[in-house]
């Protein structure tokens, strides 16, 4: 498998070259910038795999580069801040972000982040890359996308992730803690309502009535669960 890219995007030199030091030791391939304008000129070149991007830049809102840059490829990122209040994190989320890192955080944490992330890289099985058609709605894990009345919905790495490990087992009830441990792929520490707030992001792009969703439905206590409409067939 090719080395994955990985972009560095914080103001502070000392975050920056540490990250950009102990990233490159790990065989990946890495460059850095400084700040927005910088480091969507160095996306553009590298077409990175992840971008680490803090929220806080001198001439950019980190949340809303993490937008762009997802707008434009479907980049994993990985947010880091300074806060460390989980409204924040929130936002990051919903903004289209993969992960958080608060500061000061061990670079122990940043490996397993980091590893986590591009594992959602990793070549699909055979059985895996049977297609889900539920009436209108297609998922397609080779290409990683999702139609929906033959329109392609634009979902981020993460939220594609999450839709298709829901409808590979329709019917089943998840529980927060169980999305988080298949999806994020580990043990994830911090507050579930990450969950929610992606299930909210996926259900404005898929379902007719976000107030009674029929596709992703809530079991209240317990978590959620993909409903198929009838008439389910798998397409290869």
């Amino acid at each position: 498998m090719a080395t994955a890219k990985i972009l560095v995007v914080d103001d502070d030199p000392a975050v920056r070259n540490l990250v950009y030091r102990f990233l490159s030791k790990q065989d990946y391939e890495v460059e850095s910038a400084e700040n927005g304008k910088n480091a969507l000129s160095t996306f553009e070149q590298l077409n990175p795999d992840l971008v680490v991007l803090d929220v806080n830049l001198p001439d950019a809102n980190g949340y809303d580069l993490c937008k762009e840059m997802q707008t434009r490829t479907g980049v994993f990122v990985l947010m880091l801040t300074s806060r460390s209040d989980e409204a924040d994190k929130i936002r990051g989320f919903s903004e289209g972000a993969d992960d958080y890192l608060t500061k000061p955080f061990s670079l122990g944490e940043l490996e397993v982040r980091v590893g986590a992330i591009l594992k959602r890289q990793r070549p699909v099985t055979t059985a895996e890359q049977q297609c889900l058609s539920f009436n209108s709605l297609e998922i397609d894990p080779v290409r990683r996308e999702v139609t929906l009345s033959e329109e392609i919905v634009p979902l981020t790495a993460l939220e594609f992730d999450l839709l298709h490990f829901l409808a590979s087992h329709p019917g089943r009830v998840w529980r927060r803690a169980e999305l988080i441990q298949k999806v994020w792929d580990y043990e994830y520490v911090g507050d579930q309502r990450v969950v929610d707030v992606h299930i909210g992001q996926i259900r404005k792009k898929i379902e007719i009535d976000t107030s009674q969703p029929a596709m992703i439905q809530t079991v209240r206590g317990v978590g959620y669960k993909f409903e198929p409409p009838p008439s389910v067939v798998a397409s290869t």
